[in-house]
């Protein structure tokens, strides 16, 4: 048996998970950064908080703090959130062009682990809407523009780069991208650009990256600031 938390001032989903056999607490990390603690039978929930609470050190060094998307923030180039509580017993989600609804049930905070993960799907649904929109005609622009050809664009959801080229000349696009300013999306396609031509990060590469860009260094700096992730302001 196993239930989701919150727990104020640790940041991540917890999942208290009761196991047969178990004789002592034990905190673990999954994949996806939801904390699991694991407790004995007879172990009231009270207790297996505080222990999550007491293990805040070791936690904070292991993870960092995850978002938590909360009502009216602005998604992307044209999303806002609208989160609303509803009748039924589970978080549903619709986006729209320019909206994101969620619904939660009654009683369920925006915070909880159950809920944030209906919000985040739905903003990253939101996201790659916008970007498969936006990202094609912006990469068409810049290489036109630039006088740098390539052979395909992708937008799809990148874990940690913003976006990629291979010897093919095939270009890939992180949707996350089309959260940051257009400036910096700029940048990213010059950058992968560029790779169409250097498939390195020699000197030769960057040189080519200033010619078709020359405010790049700059540019880099401020990326290198940005989660691949959703931001909230």
């Amino acid at each position: 048996m196993q239930k989701s938390v919150y727990i104020d001032g640790i940041g991540h989903p917890i999942i208290i998970a009761r196991r047969k056999g178990t004789r002592s607490l034990r905190l673990s990390i999954k994949t996806d950064g939801t904390l699991r603690v694991t407790v004995p039978y007879g172990v009231p929930e009270f207790m297996a908080k505080k222990f999550v609470t007491d293990k805040r050190e070791w936690i904070e060094k292991h993870l960092k703090p995850q978002t938590v998307v909360r009502a009216n923030t602005h998604i992307g180039k044209n999303h806002q959130l609208i989160i609303k509580n509803g009748t039924g017993t589970r978080p549903s989600s619709r986006v729209s062009d320019t909206e994101i609804r969620v619904t939660l049930p009654a009683g369920m905070l925006e915070k909880s682990p159950e809920a944030q993960k209906t919000i985040k799907r739905a903003c990253e649904k939101a996201l790659l809407q916008e970007a498969e929109r936006l990202l094609p005609q912006r990469l068409e622009t810049i290489s036109k523009q630039k006088n740098v050809p390539y052979k395909s664009c992708t937008v799809k959801k990148l874990k940690s780069r913003w976006g990629a080229c291979d010897n093919h000349k095939n270009i890939s696009l992180n949707s996350y991208l089309i959260q940051l300013d257009w400036a910096l999306i700029d940048y990213v396609i010059c950058h992968e650009l560029a790779h169409t031509e250097h498939h390195h990060h020699q000197p030769r590469f960057w040189e080519f990256v200033e010619r078709l860009n020359p405010n790049y260094k700059s540019l880099r700096k401020e990326l290198k600031s940005k989660p691949t992730d959703i931001i909230v302001s």
